[in-house]
């Protein structure tokens, strides 16, 4: 297949607006490789240069060690899976999917070959004769990714392309899309705004921000070592909770205090070190939801403690939204004991999973 390397790339739209960034990043060959980030974040746009549907304001687009800054889309040898599937309504799924072998004048022979392969394999082959009206907006999603396969480029582009599919169907086809690349061996680059999709997609995910790449990374790395807050906050669902406040030392020992929820923890010893320099200073702390517990000694230096604000239950676990002075926090708890609204609870802090974060730089301290 292939290997894709981006130099120093940027684009820039008139008004002085920069959607990409001096974007640097090599994706190996057979490498499933996912940029992840909020809406306007870049993403979409470095995909489609790559793809060359959009000019790159300057650096370089490398595939297979080939320059191919000027080569037009078509010689590229890649494919795009687009969120709007963007079928030919006119035409049965069977054409949809010949479509571009057509243009490439390649014989009827193999053409029919590669098609129905291409349906084997996504399980739409009764589907050949039917036309996208006629389908299914997963079904569409198939056809689309069908029209992909039977190119067999080097690289395969996506899109966001499971936006527009309910719930249930976005989980069954994001792991159709990983078996595919299992299957097939191939290169792929896949673009979402959904962290969930990120990490159970990726090889490596790409964190992007303001036409930025955050952090470069495996799934689990990623969660267990975000480089910033913005990749600690964004990463995990729910969220992770995000506290500014100060160090303090006291008699020897460190520890972290917010005003504005009352919140009083002392720091692990294995903490400690590298962040005594910020003793007096201010600093976020992190943590996520999982990293609470129930507890029932408010004496502790690790609890804190509020009302329940709400209560989400999702089956396997709960989602419980406790008031703490002027901040809320979310823990993931056990379901087996449901609080009431209004009930005072105290969650007990497992110290030694906490993350600190520089409040100035935005970096992680630990």
């Amino acid at each position: 297949m292939a290997r894709v390397e981006l130099k120093n790339l940027c684009k820039d739209y008139p008004g002085g607006i920069q959607a990409v960034k001096n974007v640097s990043l090599v994706v190996e060959d057979r490498e499933f490789v996912v940029l992840v980030g909020p809406s306007g974040c870049g993403k979409s746009t470095t995909l489609r240069m790559i793809a060359g549907l959009e000019e790159c304001t300057s650096g370089e687009i490398h595939i297979d060690d080939v320059l191919v800054n000027d080569v037009p889309p078509k010689n590229r040898d890649i494919a795009m899976v687009f969120q709007n599937y963007a079928l030919y309504p006119h035409m049965t799924v069977y054409k949809n999917m010949a479509f571009g072998l057509l243009l490439r004048k390649y014989p009827k022979s193999e053409i029919d070959r590669r098609v129905h392969e291409a349906a084997e394999i996504l399980g739409i082959t009764e589907l050949l004769n039917r036309r996208p009206r006629e389908l299914s907006g997963g079904q569409r999603q198939r056809v689309a990714v069908g029209r992909a396969i039977v190119r067999q480029p080097k690289v395969f582009l996506f899109d966001e392309p499971l936006s527009n599919l309910d719930a249930k169907l976005r989980v069954q086809m994001r792991a159709e899309i990983a078996k595919l690349h299992a299957r097939l061996q191939s290169t792929m680059i896949y673009v979402t705004h959904d962290q969930v999709e990120a990490m159970t997609m990726g090889d490596r995910i790409v964190v992007m921000l303001d036409g930025v790449i955050q952090q470069v990374s495996s799934p689990l790395h990623l969660y267990r070592h975000p480089a910033n807050r913005f990749v600690g906050g964004f990463i995990g669902s729910p969220p992770m909770n995000m506290i500014e406040g100060r160090l303090a030392r006291e008699n020897d020992r460190l520890f972290f205090i917010d005003a504005l929820s009352g919140i009083r923890l002392q720091i692990s010893e294995d903490k400690t070190g590298a962040l005594a320099s910020y003793a007096g200073k201010a600093v976020i702390l992190g943590i996520r939801p999982e990293h609470f517990s129930s507890a029932t000694e408010q004496g502790k230096e690790q609890v804190i403690s509020g009302t329940v604000e709400m209560v989400e239950l999702t089956g396997a676990e709960t989602h419980l939204y406790l008031k703490t002075g002027k901040r809320i926090l979310v823990a993931r708890v056990s379901p087996q004991k449901i609080p009431a609204l209004g009930e005072h609870y105290v969650l007990q802090v497992d110290a030694a999973a906490t993350y600190f974060f520089d409040e100035s730089t935005q970096e992680i301290i630990v």
